[in-house]
């Protein structure tokens, strides 16, 4: 009985990361990419309208 309590573990984790792969997979695309699309869109034109000022004097 103790290989049973060995293989329990890592398959326990192996079924826990296929369900959380196929959650992924699943949640592309759909009603939501619009949206998903527009946040990155949105951040992205943050990140580029920042501009960082070079330090005088520092090291």
């Amino acid at each position: 009985m103790d290989y049973v309590s060995a293989l329990v573990p890592p398959v326990v984790m192996a079924a826990f990361f296929i369900g959380l792969v196929v959650t992924i997979v699943k949640s592309q695309g759909g009603p939501n990419k619009a949206k998903e699309d527009a946040a990155v869109d949105t951040a992205f034109g943050r990140a580029e309208s920042v501009q960082q000022t070079p330090r005088t004097g520092g090291v």
